[in-house]
């Protein structure tokens, strides 16, 4: 980054992999598949191939167990519990109240238990951050 004058070359002058024309494309073409939950495609070659016989499953937490162990004051359930919450509702979603992210999470798709559990925070008090929802919810947080 530098300066050029009084005009601050930031983000929108620097070169990057490629153009928000290209990034709605792969956006777009990803969408069917976050929404449905399973493959969308025509052509059956073009799906993920499955796991082979005797090949364990893939899991978020196997045998319950996080690989690298869950943060200093937090058990796995709230591990997993903060991931799920962060999974739909993103980084601009934030700061709002807790209507506002029961609403924010249902626009983004977000499944009924994910609601749900938004539902239980205070309507009207705001969250800077997921760790404060996480935390409003009882879950234990990083110490």
């Amino acid at each position: 980054m530098s300066e050029t004058g009084n005009q601050f070359a930031g983000a929108a002058s620097r070169s990057t992999k490629h153009g928000p024309h290209l990034d709605e494309e792969l956006e777009h073409e990803v969408q069917g598949l976050l929404r449905a939950e399973r493959s969308t495609r025509a052509e059956e070659w073009r799906d993920v191939e499955a796991p082979a016989e005797g090949d364990p499953d893939v899991d978020l937490a196997p045998d319950a167990t996080l690989v690298g162990g869950t943060p200093v004051g937090m058990d796995p359930e709230a591990v997993a519990v903060r991931a799920e919450l962060a999974r739909w509702l993103v980084r601009h979603d934030f700061p709002s109240t807790g209507a506002q992210l029961v609403e924010k999470a249902q626009e983004h798709y977000a499944p009924d238990a994910v609601v749900a559990e938004l539902r239980r925070l205070p309507a009207d008090q705001t969250f800077e951050r997921i760790g404060d929802v996480v935390r409003a919810l009882g879950y234990p947080t990083e110490t």
